[in-house]
């Protein structure tokens, strides 16, 4: 394998080996703490603008097969991993890891200490970096990445959004039958792409929505042309606030067709309600948060992936909290008031993850059907 080194903005240099593309890449640095599920992180467009690092030791093992994608290609900038196994061993493989980021020039970089880096970012924050197996050196390579734009005040939604409407006829993944068609269709949701994973879809269609999925940048207008029963606000990468378009057509939708978001979708809701998002310090990546529904006190293991969170003081007049994390008790749900909408900042789609909390999308078509006229 040929030597590739990884650069911080803060000096931070590891040494390790390529696999996957060759060349160089750059983006965030996080960590993600799921044990499996790496085809899904890396296509996860939420991942737009980061370079992962899985916490698990070993990545590999199973390789890659057509169905577990969560779009049409990987988004991940880059790929970090402590020893990556090339003879994986799987019943639904098709491909390598290796040959699957060779094919969309992902660049990775395995055999550095990931408990190492890990501890960085939790000690100094997720930073910009670097990853290269060209014959730059460490210095030459940290000085690129200090010139890299930080997260915040970046729109990426523009970059994974889709450019039309279609419809989305998908459901549930079932052993031995694979994903199930359309179902009954008795709630017409429009499903706003900021960067929409696929198993969200999967899951309302399973739920019993028709579901049309429109670009981040449809006017709310022409949503409500459509009249739908309900209107969903999906995941997506970067920072909310740069996002004006759709935080003005969530505003146009407050109060007119129930409304369901996550991840993005929640903050996106925060600050059309006028409040404010901030940026955490490493963020929420992983397949593992304890997650407490505030409605029931029950405690839930969730999946997320969020770096940017909704500060509750600035919303507080018109959203209760539904949902905490109990690590870090940062807003994970919120309910409005007086209007049928609310929202969680994880992923009750959990994919990869525990599926735990996909009760809420039984909680949206309850929504609707109160208010379906």
């Amino acid at each position: 394998m040929k030597k590739a080194i990884l650069a911080l903005a803060d000096g931070m240099v590891f040494e390790g080996e390529s696999f996957g593309a060759l060349g160089e890449t750059s983006g965030e640095i996080v960590f993600n703490t799921s044990m499996m599920g790496y085809q899904e992180i890396l296509t996860d467009p939420s991942y737009k603008g980061q370079i992962v690092t899985m916490t698990y030791t070993q990545m590999g093992n199973y390789g890659v097969n057509d169905e577990d994608v969560e779009s049409g290609r990987p988004y991940v900038e880059g790929f970090i991993v402590k020893e990556y196994l090339d003879t994986p061993s799987n019943w639904r493989l098709k491909k390598s890891l290796d040959q699957y980021l060779h094919e969309h020039g992902i660049v990775g970089i395995q055999g550095i200490d990931t408990r190492a880096l890990t501890r960085h970012l939790r000690d100094f924050g997720a930073q910009p970096g670097v990853i290269s197996t060209t014959d730059a050196g460490p210095e030459e390579l940290v000085a690129r990445a200090r010139a890299l734009p930080v997260m915040s005040g970046l729109d990426l939604v523009k970059d994974v959004t889709c450019k039309k409407p279609y419809c989305w006829e998908e459901g549930d993944w079932c052993l031995g039958k694979g994903y199930s068609g359309k179902s009954s269709g008795k709630y017409k949701v429009v499903v706003y792409d900021y960067g929409i994973k696929r198993n969200i879809l999967r899951l309302l269609t399973a739920a019993g929505c028709e579901v049309t999925v429109v670009p981040a940048t449809m006017p709310a207008e022409e949503v409500l042309a459509m009249n739908p029963d309900g209107v969903f606000l999906s995941n997506g990468p970067g920072d909310p606030e740069p996002v004006l378009y759709a935080i003005e057509n969530i505003r146009k939708l407050l109060g007119k067709k129930p409304i369901f978001g996550i991840c993005l979708g929640q903050q996106l809701f925060g600050l059309a309600l006028g409040g404010r998002t901030y940026k955490l310090k490493f963020g929420h990546h992983g397949g593992n948060q304890p997650i407490m529904d505030l409605t029931t006190r029950k405690v839930e293991i969730a999946a997320e992936n969020h770096g940017f969170a909704v500060d509750m003081e600035t919303v507080k007049d018109q959203v209760v909290m539904t949902h905490v994390n109990l690590n870090d008790k940062t807003c994970e749900g919120m309910q409005h008031k007086t209007l049928p909408a609310f929202s969680v900042q994880y992923h009750p789609e959990a994919s990869p993850g525990p599926h735990d909390s996909r009760y809420l999308f039984r909680r949206f078509t309850d929504m609707m059907e109160k208010h379906k006229h």
